[in-house]
């Protein structure tokens, strides 16, 4: 085991796919030279050369577009996005093609590309560098969506997402790449100087898509989150003192509707926690999906704690995202239920 941040954990997963596969690329707006913008790719171009790490032109329709071409062709390519916020123009080329590719072609041609997307806010980013659009990306047949909340599970998820035969969306939450995070998000302690480390596993190994993950076994009800929301989830039980299990889904699409069944149904109690806007959120389908599938174990409502449904306030960040103080009050409310 090694001592990683979550941005060296991913870089560490693209230098073994790029040693592994020499089919994978890696492509996007100073991703070779630079390293990009939040260095994930730093060293990349170095070791393996341009013609396998190289910077694109300011385009994000023309490089997903590109790399489905590619990816189409039989190469890997691993495209980075600079923030998921820039993904809009891109987005017609993931949904009408990428998702498509293999159902239009009857399994003649397949699309296996990784879109990664540093996604979420905490950085005080303002409105266009902070945006949560998972549910974009769940509602489209075709596509894969992974969130992880920590580096042993953002090395292991990336390295499958490249594996992957099909189109993978991979957003990494910013505010863990590389701060110290301990679910409060106004607490003077947090320096961006400062690394959150974790112990990741060295050399090649696969995290599955799609296998949820229990981080806090409970019996008195079940906290289904994931990404930065997982570390606000466990302060908020933490410091209620209540017996909750917390669910790190890890991967939105597919979705490890087994794990989150069995657990509501022998606590009874479901909250759903995200940080992107409570309306059309990805919380609303797992609510739906609770509801339907434990409907006679539950002993209370299902809550979603989520954003504000407004457009992302930089001046209010810190009370806009859903900290654990919010959380407590949706375990009490669903406590009395």
């Amino acid at each position: 085991m090694a001592r990683m941040s979550m941005i060296e954990a991913i870089r560490s997963a693209h230098e073994i796919a790029m040693e592994e596969d020499p089919d994978v690329i890696v492509m996007g707006e100073d991703v070779g030279y630079f390293g990009g913008v939040f260095r994930c790719t730093a060293g990349l171009q170095q070791r393996f050369g341009a013609a396998r790490c190289f910077d694109t032109p300011i385009s994000e329709l023309g490089i997903v577009g590109a790399a489905i071409g590619i990816a189409a062709y039989g190469l890997k390519p691993v495209v980075e996005i600079q923030f998921a916020d820039y993904m809009y123009p891109a987005y017609d080329q993931i949904v009408s093609e990428a998702a498509r590719l293999r159902y239009r072609s009857a399994g003649q041609f397949t699309c296996p590309m990784v879109v990664r997307m540093p996604s979420g806010g905490g950085i005080f980013g303002g409105q266009t560098h902070s945006q949560s659009p998972e549910a974009l990306f769940t509602h489209v047949a075709g596509l894969k969506t992974v969130v992880p909340s920590n580096p042993q599970d953002a090395k292991g998820l990336l390295l499958a997402a490249i594996a992957d035969p099909d189109p993978v969306i991979f957003l990494e939450p910013k505010r863990l790449y590389n701060g110290p995070f301990d679910g409060h998000f106004n607490r003077p302690s947090q320096s961006w100087a400062k690394h959150e480390l974790g112990e990741v596993a060295e050399g090649q190994y696969l995290t599955p898509l799609g296998q949820a993950k229990v981080v806090r076994a409970g019996q008195a009800a079940s906290l289904i989150t994931y990404g930065t929301m997982v570390h606000v989830a466990l302060a908020a039980v933490a410091e209620s003192g209540a017996d909750v299990e917390v669910i790190d889904l890890r991967t939105l699409l597919p979705l490890d509707l087994d794990c989150i069944t069995a657990s509501v149904r022998r606590t009874g109690r479901c909250i759903v926690l995200h940080e992107a806007t409570l309306i059309s959120g990805f919380g609303a389908e797992v609510a739906a999906l609770v509801q339907a599938d434990c409907f006679y174990h539950l002993e209370a409502p299902v809550l979603r704690v989520a954003g504000w449904d407004t457009p992302y306030p930089h001046a209010q960040e810190v009370d806009y995202f859903p900290g654990p103080e919010r959380v407590r009050r949706a375990i009490e409310q669903v406590m009395e239920g």
